[in-house]
């Protein structure tokens, strides 16, 4: 009976100590759970408190075990080795548990603290871009997004101190946008005229313009192109090559070009002839191919109006301005050194270069000479040639990337000049060209320059004084020439010419005309009404000589008609006589039939030779100085 009463108390023992340990452990983990809470908030001093929570842990546990031990012991002293196996198994089971229980509590706060971690990395990240947010609201809400035209005030302090050119190239670019959508964002109280007169200032001074040539691309351009137009002249035009085809081929001379290491393309599909060079290790203008012929450097530009011009073989063909040459040597290979080539200079000192690259690009049917071009009629013959290519002089308006003094070195009289110049060449080339040609009478104008005045208005002026018409250039590209410019109104087959613009073809502004003869004869009424533009670009003498025929021409009309005799100032009414008597009155305008006898005698006028003018400048000069030798005797 004892022993059952032992095992009783053993089990009532061991049925009563087990949820004292559980009480334990559960405070245990309150206090690991609390101290959990203190590490999410301090997460500086978080292993630390870990690693003394497990001490603390483990010194518990010890003397909890050794404690149930003794008060076993103190229960049944007699049935220590009966129930020594049962004990030591209970102990083992409970450190198993403990130490299960400790290894799951540490991985739980392992990954707690990971979690706890990664979550501050979150919000502290989620603020800094919650603040980065607010202060970029703060900075739009600042500067607002309507943009504002600096007052008087601000313009003149701003003319005293030194140029701010990244706040003037802001102030281009926000205007530039407004102007674009100028209802939806203009300043209120202003006028476009505002925004336009102060980016023109603006442009003027950021990109080194004058007023008239920033004020004519601008009436030109629309604001967003005009900025693509001035950007690309700021930057230079790629280096082009044109292959010469009496000497080599395109092929074999980008071979050898290539092994020389110069980086090179074909120039594009409009050109067989062409390449564009993108850097070279050896000075493209020195190689042995260039001095030998092979090759010459020309810009793109300058091919179209040769491909315009189409040379046959065995043609006579005049090159009105020459030099350098590069026109003329691509005219006589696409002629196979055939026929005649004119190419004339008027500068004498530019006639080295073109002689230079005759012979260099081996041409051998080329004539050089050194005239006036508008005297080349006389020289050559009218109606004598087939063809006439006229690059005439310009204000290179086209050329600012090669040229910036044009900037600043051009005007309106420097326009009308080039413009009056300009009529004259074409006229005298159109006379030049024999209608009848079979397989020519073609003039091609071509300008290195972008002005209206000095391109649609010139054509416009030949085709009312000449008996010609505009005809397809055969180019594919490029723009068609104006054929309305704010008042002025053009000829309507002005848009077979071509425009060519950097920002559009990366070429140099170029203007390509192509005309055709339809007769000889020239035509000899004089329009009563000129267009505005020629009243405006034509010079001084043309416009008082063409006012003077016209009303020359309708004051003898009316007094013929009305059957008027002018004497005195007076008008008086005479019946209608003959030729010869009216030839023996005093003061009366010819008939109808001396009119045309009249005009001729009046074109056909003498002048004195050079050998009279200088003769009676030398008999001038003698007796002025008899004169004075008399005035010191009488002084003496």
């Amino acid at each position: 009976m004892g022993a059952p009463s032992l095992n009783k108390k053993k089990k009532g023992a061991n049925g009563v100590k087990p949820p004292a340990k559980k009480k334990l452990k559960n405070d245990l983990f309150a206090e690991k759970r609390s101290k959990k809470d203190d590490i999410l908030e301090e997460s500086d001093d978080q292993s630390e408190d870990v690693e003394e929570l497990e001490e603390s842990k483990m010194e518990e546990d010890g003397t909890n075990d050794s404690g149930s031990e003794v008060s076993s012991d103190g229960d049944d002293p007699l049935a220590d080795d009966f129930l020594q196996g049962s004990g030591d198994e209970d102990e083992a089971s409970s450190l198993d548990e403990d130490s299960d229980s400790g290894s799951d509590s540490d991985s739980d706060s392992d990954e707690s603290d990971i979690e706890q971690k990664s979550r501050a990395i979150d919000e502290e990240r989620a603020r800094i871009e919650e603040e980065a947010g607010a202060e970029m609201q703060l900075n739009i809400k600042e500067e607002s997004d309507e943009f504002r035209l600096p007052t008087k005030e601000e313009l003149e302090e701003e003319a005293l101190r030194p140029p701010d050119l990244p706040n003037m190239q802001r102030r281009i670019r926000e205007i530039v946008r407004v102007l674009s959508n100028f209802k939806a964002l203009k300043q209120e109280g202003t006028t476009r005229k505002d925004y336009v007169e102060q980016l023109k200032r603006d442009l003027a001074s950021y990109y080194g313009y004058n007023d008239f040539l920033i004020g004519a691309l601008m009436e030109m351009f629309p604001p967003v192109e005009l900025m693509e137009l001035i950007e690309a002249f700021e930057k230079p035009r790629p280096i082009c090559l044109r292959t010469n085809t009496l000497k080599t081929r395109r092929r074999d001379l980008a071979d050898v070009l290539i092994n020389r290491g110069v980086n090179l393309d074909p120039l594009s599909k409009w050109s067989k002839v062409g390449l564009v060079v993108y850097d070279s290790q050896v000075p493209i203008g020195a190689t042995p191919e260039y001095m030998a012929g092979f090759y010459m450097l020309q810009s793109a530009s300058s091919f179209l109006p040769v491909m315009a011009l189409a040379p046959q073989e065995k043609e006579r063909i005049v090159d009105m301005a020459a030099a350098p040459g590069g026109k003329t040597t691509y005219i006589a290979a696409l002629m196979k050194n055939s026929g005649v080539v004119f190419a004339n200079e008027m500068k004498a000192p530019r006639l080295k270069s073109l002689t230079a690259n005759l012979h260099r690009m081996g041409v051998t049917n080329t004539i050089v000479s050194n005239y006036d071009g508008k005297e080349l009629p006389k020289i050559l013959g009218v109606n004598s040639v087939d063809r006439v290519l006229l690059d005439a002089p310009c204000s290179g308006t086209g050329v600012i990337s090669k040229d910036e003094s044009v900037k600043t070195s051009k005007s309106l009289e420097d326009i009308q000049k080039c413009a009056f110049l300009q009529k004259q060449l074409l006229l005298a080339a159109i006379d030049m060209v024999d209608a009848n040609s079979k397989s020519g009478g073609y003039i091609v104008y071509s300008t290195c320059s972008i002005m209206i005045p000095e391109n649609e208005a010139v054509i416009d002026y030949a085709l009312k004084r000449r008996d010609v018409k505009l005809v397809p250039c055969g180019l594919d590209f490029g723009r068609p020439g104006f054929i309305r410019f704010r008042e002025h109104r053009f000829h309507p087959s002005l848009e077979k010419t071509r425009r060519f613009y950097p920002h559009v073809h990366n070429m140099d502004g170029f203007f390509v005309a192509k005309l055709k003869k339809m007769s000889n004869s020239k035509p000899t009424s004089v329009p009563t009404e000129p267009s505005e533009t020629e009243e405006q670009l034509s010079g001084p003498e043309e416009d008082s000589s063409e006012k003077d025929t016209v009303e020359e021409t309708q004051n003898q009309t009316e007094a013929v008609e009305n059957n008027v005799v002018v004497e005195n100032g007076h008008v008086k009414n005479k019946k209608r006589k003959s030729p010869s008597s009216s030839k023996k009155i005093k003061g009366k305008w010819p008939s109808r039939d001396e009119m045309p006898r009249t005009r001729e005698k009046r074109t056909k006028r003498k002048f004195p030779s050079r050998e009279e003018i200088s003769k009676k400048r030398e008999e001038k000069r003698e007796a002025w100085r008899k004169k004075n030798a008399a005035n010191k005797k009488t002084g003496k």
